[in-house]
């Protein structure tokens, strides 16, 4: 920023504003401005200014503005008339402005010294302004593009830990005894419903609680988890349709969630094999190759070919068979389920590329995809037993988070450091 004004009075004063303001619920919001040249008078302000106020006056001096001046080191809240609050700054120095909207306060900085609070009662959506008056007056600003001279990150780690603290020390209406029951029935429950048979029939030994659920059935959940989280998509649809005949029929959706799932491991499998040791790959049969292969696998949801022993050719058009039958399903799909439509498109977009796993769409055959397939399926089991799609606890930590998203939506600045995961991640680490 480059003062290029005649400087003669206050009126000759210009100041320039951030493009955005201050997220309403950012926590702390920082900033710094070196002084590049004090020019002539040094005549210059940092501060926050509310979208409407007036750019030819310094921040500080109008309704709705704040500043911190160079000139004389006093603080102006929306009044011509400043009081005394840090020193006076000058060429080379470098002036930083902390919005806490937490506590709803602002102080400033020198060459990384906090100075102290200069406003309480901020309001919301001001905007980062600087303003000059004086002939050859020069100022560079830093939003995070550059190392901050203060310390703002220690800064904010100390209000976090004092906001996580708050809410460890907030009271709560059950005693500790109810409390210490709550838990464990939450913590069981949530072993309980994602088939951890083992280590559920250990807990509930350990704290006299009863199953909900009989051990079998959680079992069987257990084997169709692990077959879905191996890649065994097509293992683990036989084997719903053989313990709860009519889940799938019930729910066609999830069907062809798992369906399309089958059709990607099919493709991983296939792919896992050196194009140089084998003639035949996804992308030379959809180029028309003739060749004959000696080797044959029987079906997609075999092991990994070894070094020995290579997916035939036959596999092959094993996959591109069910991909034609999975189009002939998808044109029954009605218009409100783009979703699946979109997700079999990506997976027929795998067969156009040579090496499927370095293209686009190649993340679609990581194992981590599994996951939320394998979620759902189970959910469904349990929900065609009555029982809850989703335990308590997984219920409970939903609710936190849309507390906190309520709060950030209200503008409450604590809401920026009140996330489950952010407090876990303080009250974890050694204090």
């Amino acid at each position: 920023m480059h003062y290029n004004g005649q400087g003669k009075n206050h009126k000759d004063a210009a100041s320039v504003r951030s493009t955005h303001p201050i997220p309403a619920a950012c926590g702390v919001y920082y900033f710094e401005v070196k002084i590049i040249s004090k020019g002539r008078d040094g005549y210059m302000g940092i501060g926050l200014a509310d979208g409407k106020v007036n750019m030819n006056r310094l921040p500080g001096w109008e309704d709705k503005s704040y500043g911190y001046h160079g000139d004389d080191g006093h603080s102006f809240c929306s009044s011509g008339n400043g009081q005394p609050y840090g020193p006076t700054f000058t060429t080379g120095d470098v002036i930083g402005c902390c919005v806490n909207m937490i506590n709803c306060t602002c102080f400033y900085t020198k060459n990384g010294v906090n100075l102290g609070t200069a406003f309480d009662n901020i309001p919301l959506n001001l905007y980062p302004t600087v303003g000059l008056q004086s002939p050859g007056e020069i100022a560079d600003a830093n939003f995070g593009d550059h190392p901050f001279v203060f310390d703002i990150e220690g800064y904010m780690a100390e209000w976090r830990c004092k906001l996580h603290k708050q809410i460890d020390n907030h009271p709560v209406t059950l005693g500790s005894g109810e409390m210490e029951a709550v838990l464990k029935k939450l913590i069981f429950g949530y072993m309980v419903h994602h088939g951890y048979c083992g280590s559920s029939e250990a807990f509930a030994k350990s704290t006299n609680l009863s199953f909900f659920e009989d051990i079998p059935s959680i079992q069987n959940r257990q084997k169709l988890q692990k077959l879905v989280l191996s890649g065994k998509v097509g293992d683990a649809i036989s084997l719903t349709r053989e313990l709860y005949p009519t889940l799938l029929v019930q729910n066609p959706h999830l069907l062809f969630k798992l369906q399309i799932r089958h059709f990607i491991e099919m493709i991983a499998l296939l792919d896992s094999t050196p194009p140089a040791s084998h003639p035949y790959s996804i992308a030379s049969i959809m180029n028309g190759n003739e060749e004959e292969e000696k080797m044959d696998v029987d079906s997609a949801n075999t092991e990994p070919a070894s070094e020995d022993v290579r997916p035939s050719r036959h596999a092959l058009e094993q996959l591109l068979v069910f991909g034609r039958e999975l189009q002939a399903q998808s044109v029954q799909l009605g218009e409100q389920q783009e979703d699946l439509k979109k997700q079999l498109s990506d997976a027929f977009s795998l067969l156009a590329y040579k090496d499927p796993r370095q293209s686009p769409l190649g993340h679609l055959l990581n194992a981590n995809q599994r996951e939320a397939l394998c979620a759902d399926l189970n959910s469904a089991i349990l929900e065609s037993h009555g029982l809850p799609r989703q335990p308590p606890l997984e219920l409970a930590i939903s609710q936190t988070k849309n507390s906190v998203e309520r709060m950030l939506q209200s503008g409450l600045g604590a809401g920026a450091y009140s996330g489950l995961d952010k407090f876990l991640n303080c009250t974890l680490k050694p204090q």
